[in-house]
């Protein structure tokens, strides 16, 4: 029995070495974690339960046959964070360049199958060179059939992932349809076709960092959420964000204990906005000050920052923040903030987290950029996933509502449950310089009627008046009892059932 039991610790000794001591001193030379180390930092300590640790590739060409590592190059299991399960892999670097083959896909898909039938979250370390290329279309097979699974899991579990190296050609789409994309700076990218082909089919030149490193895709493309400096401040952010996410759609987001009183007024709110209308401020003080403990993890933070998005907690309670942002492009609307918001509002709704949302909206941007790029079908996209989400949501316009951008910023009318209004708040067409324009044309020659004609469409419609009337608006709120409010109004709509027609899904303009 000792011999047994001796062979087994070796065997385990052997699997946890992954690809040797010289690449494990590889990977720390450039400031990276193994895989194992990652798990380390991201789960509980001493919670994580390995599967497949002794499960080898079934290759023969190319000489695989005489190089076989125990896991094939995939560390999967499940542990907790912060005592609640979660569902993980984490692919190793060291064995094969963390290629994925045939057998490591399986590794994969299994801890996936086990988190949907279970109800917890996946979370994913990708460390990969792509598809191993001495297997061919087993490789690629799969990863469809990781794709496959991502899909299936869209909606019922949530699904992390963390780029922490080079992830390329099609390990590119399972991180993609994935919820949130985490990344390392400097040390991770993800693009389908890297620099040698670019340069070869298209002449550009362009480095791994340029082409699909942290910056670009935090700042262009908005393919990932947010980047931090290194590993281990990455994973203790996954942490922060999963404190905030439900198990699954089948659970209620997380409560947690705060030392936070509900009645907590902030009187600072009530002179925030500033006496000129053309005067920007800055909206994360909003949310700052009506979250508890004034902590909120923001979402795309480096992407389209005239609108803001992320979590965070009312008397303990998950709520996601969509909040139009003057500092930015004056808060207007435009394709990337229509894009980022929808997104985003179509997660919570996914997984029954309420929805506030913080109105300073001018419009939508106009340019003929914007036209050609699309920005009806896109601005369209926020619209439906408004209008679309059954959860609750309660809206406060802080100041501007004009135009369209009023109706799709989760008005009354597309059914946002409580809507409220600060006194500061103008509800209109648009304001009142061009619609005095409009209105008296013939009279742009006389400045003097102009400005009163001005003076007069201000007074009647640069308020949040005229809606209260017609019931658009609850209520007309004083800034520093926002909080208060809009925790209550929550509370109200904790058992909100919502019907909707028959039907399989609806078509999101994509």
């Amino acid at each position: 029995m000792q011999k047994i039991i001796a062979a087994l610790d070796q065997r385990r000794t052997d699997a946890r070495l992954g690809g040797g001591q010289k690449r494990i001193d590889a990977q720390h030379g450039k400031g990276k974690l193994t895989a194992r180390e990652r798990l380390e930092v991201l789960l509980d300590p001493g919670s994580f339960e390995e599967y497949d640790m002794f499960v080898t590739h079934r290759a023969v060409d190319f000489g695989m046959n005489e190089n076989i590592i125990p896991g094939d190059g995939v560390v999967t299991g499940w542990g907790t964070i912060n005592g609640r399960i979660t569902y993980v892999f984490s692919q190793d670097f060291t064995v094969f360049g963390g290629s994925l083959s045939e057998t490591h896909a399986q590794k994969i898909c299994k801890i996936m199958d086990l988190a949907v039938q279970n109800g917890a979250p996946v979370i994913g370390l990708n460390d990969s060179g792509g598809a191993r290329i001495q297997e061919g279309v087993a490789a690629l097979g799969g990863y469809a059939e990781v794709f496959w699974r991502n899909v299936q899991a869209s909606g019922a579990i949530p699904q992390i992932s963390v780029v922490m190296g080079p992830t390329a050609g099609g390990a590119v789409y399972s991180p993609a349809m994935t919820d949130f994309i985490y990344m390392v700076k400097d040390t991770s990218y993800m693009y389908v076709t890297g620099p040698d082909v670019v340069k070869t089919v298209t002449s550009e030149i362009v480095t791994h960092e340029e082409l699909g490193g942290a910056s670009t895709h935090t700042k262009v493309s908005s393919v990932a959420d947010a980047a931090f400096d290194n590993d281990i401040e990455t994973l203790l952010e996954v942490r922060r964000l999963f404190d905030f996410l439900p198990l699954s759609a089948a659970d209620k987001p997380p409560a947690v204990a705060v030392n936070d009183t509900i009645d907590r007024a902030e009187s600072s709110l009530d002179t925030l906005i500033p006496d000129s209308a053309n005067k920007p401020y800055d909206m994360r003080e909003v949310i700052l000050k009506i979250a508890d403990e004034g902590d909120f993890l923001e979402i795309q933070k480096d992407h389209a920052g005239n609108i803001l998005v992320g979590f965070i907690r009312l008397n303990g309670s998950t709520v996601g923040v969509v909040a139009n942002q003057p500092l930015v492009l004056a808060g207007c609307l435009d394709i990337n903030s229509s894009k980022k918001a929808a997104r985003f509002i179509r997660f919570c709704d996914a997984f029954s987290i309420p929805i506030l949302t913080l109105v300073d909206v001018p419009g939508f941007l106009p340019g003929v950029a914007q036209e050609y790029g699309g920005i009806i079908k896109h601005g369209a996209k926020l619209l439906f996933a408004y209008a679309e989400a059954t959860v609750p949501k309660v809206t406060v316009i802080t100041r501007k509502a004009y135009g369209g951008a009023y109706d799709v910023m989760a008005s009354k009318h597309i059914r946002a449950d409580v809507n409220y209004a600060w006194p500061t708040a103008e509800i209109a067409v648009m304001g009142a310089k061009g619609a005095t324009e409009i209105l008296y044309r013939s009279e742009l020659g006389d400045k003097d009627k102009i400005a009163k004609r001005t003076a007069d469409y201000e007074a009647r419609f640069a308020n949040p008046f005229v809606a209260a009337e017609r019931g658009f608006i609850d209520d007309v709120i004083m800034p520093h009892g926002t909080r208060r409010r809009v925790a209550r109004a929550f509370e109200t709509l904790k058992n909100k059932k919502a019907v909707i027609p028959l039907k399989k899904h609806g078509n999101i303009p994509l």
